[in-house]
């Protein structure tokens, strides 16, 4: 396998709130040098402003034109706002969010054209980016749309559980209608195949989670882990996937019963993130699996609040990075691994004839 540096797209997110203090904060390490070509899609007048809120003097952003310039031995900016940008830090404004998006579709751009290998996305404000061109409740639902992606998910990574959840950012009222045996299989395959080409797990043993309190008590407490949810862990055992459960959530997470498996699948956002944040919170890494792209971002949101503080935990943006570029190397190999399989295949057959 090609020994390259990994080329990390990195957004800049809300320019308000604490993007480019963890971004800083990461990359003032030297030591990711050795690692991976940092491109930063922002503003390096932006940069400049949080640079002097923190007070940081030994660290500097390399202003490059486009992701072909990247110096591999400093951290670049590509500059993708208008010069008049406007910081107003801990506040929720219009021109945040424009400048949120113009980041974004740049570094799309550039990974869809393979200039970047890997995409990082710091947080943004899901309703100041609102506009004619962005009409997504989030990231994850964004980059589906622009890789034509039909299903993704949504998983929570960190060194001691990952999570991934059926249904993601819609209302609670609206779950158990989203619930569907076709919605969970789907997810369960996108999971499975995610944990062995992105995690190199050879067989992974996922848990998933039931819908209602005691995952319905039999009947008692409603009939979705009866009608819906063992069906289809049935047919994904079937496809050989080892899907196990319905576990009841509260008792699953209290006993400690998740660090026995490879992951887990809850029904919906709060049944998975709040256990996985009070376990994780600052090193915690949102994941996209099912993309053609590899993306991360850090488990939290802008934190307006502590924004120009110097106060920001830059760990979970840290470890997004880091999983970023585990995750590409974990799936150049398996593409090398398959593609000496079927070469091997092939010889068998051909000396067969």
């Amino acid at each position: 396998m090609e020994n390259k540096k990994i080329r990390v797209g990195i957004t800049h997110g809300d320019i308000n709130g604490i993007s480019y203090e963890i971004i800083i904060k990461t990359l003032m390490d030297s030591r990711i040098l050795d690692l991976c070509t940092p491109v930063v899609y922002g503003s390096p007048k932006v940069g400049a402003y949080h640079r002097k809120a923190l007070n940081v003097t030994n660290f500097s952003f390399h202003l490059i034109k486009s992701a072909e310039e990247a110096n591999p031995k400093r951290a670049n900016i590509i500059d993708c706002l208008d010069e008049n940008v406007r910081v107003e830090l801990g506040k929720s404004t219009t021109q945040a969010g424009e400048a949120s998006l113009l980041a974004l579709d740049r570094a799309v751009n550039d990974v869809n054209e393979g200039l970047i290998d890997v995409l990082i996305t710091a947080p943004i404000n899901k309703h100041n980016i609102q506009s004619d061109k962005f009409n997504f409740r989030g990231h994850t639902e964004y980059l589906a749309s622009n890789f034509d992606t039909e299903e993704v998910l949504m998983i929570m990574v960190s060194d001691i559980v990952k999570v991934g959840v059926v249904t993601d950012h819609i209302p609670l009222s609206d779950v158990p209608g989203a619930v569907t045996k076709n919605k969970i299989f789907d997810k369960l395959r996108i999971f499975n195949r995610s944990l062995i080409q992105d995690f190199a797990l050879r067989k992974p043993l996922i848990a998933v989670l039931g819908l209602n309190p005691h995952a319905g008590d039999t009947g008692l407490i409603g009939s979705e882990e009866i009608d819906v949810i063992i069906p289809a862990i049935e047919q994904a055992r079937e496809e050989g996937i080892m899907a196990i459960g319905p576990y009841p959530a509260d008792g699953f997470f209290g006993s400690e019963n998740f660090t026995k498996f490879d992951a887990i699948l809850a029904m919906y956002h709060d049944q998975g993130l709040a256990p996985f944040k009070a376990l994780v919170f600052e090193s915690g890494v949102n994941y996209t699996a099912g993309l053609p792209v590899v993306r991360t971002s850090p488990a939290h949101g802008t934190a307006y609040e502590i924004a120009g503080k110097n106060q920001a935990c830059p760990d979970s943006f840290r470890k997004s990075l880091y999983l970023a570029c585990d995750v590409f190397r974990n799936r150049r190999m398996y593409e090398e691994l398959t593609a000496n399989q079927l070469a091997g295949n092939n010889d068998e057959n051909e000396s067969g004839e």
